[in-house]
């Protein structure tokens, strides 16, 4: 899965007015187990990022998915969304 994740990151990255619907995709993929494990960190994550760059959907989105969080798993998540936004 990590394959699909960055081609469609790096794909995003690249621009365009659907980058922040790629990364929203990618959250709602971890969020739901679609094609991979459910992965609520990777999903906050993309859903985050998605937020960060306009995606209204998004944040609602990302808000629901941290109601479902504990602690340690909201702290990674905004980690590796921070890590991600400053390397891109």
């Amino acid at each position: 899965m990590a394959r699909f994740e960055m081609h469609n990151a790096e794909t995003a990255t690249m621009g365009g007015d659907n980058s922040a619907d790629v990364f929203c995709e990618m959250g709602l993929m971890y969020a739901t187990g679609r094609g991979c494990a459910v992965d609520l960190v990777a999903a906050h994550k993309w859903l985050n990022i998605a937020a960060i760059k306009g995606n209204d959907r998004a944040a609602e989105l990302r808000a629901d998915v941290a109601a479902t969080m504990n602690k340690m798993q909201l702290v990674e998540a905004l980690r590796a969304a921070r890590e991600w936004m400053t390397i891109h």
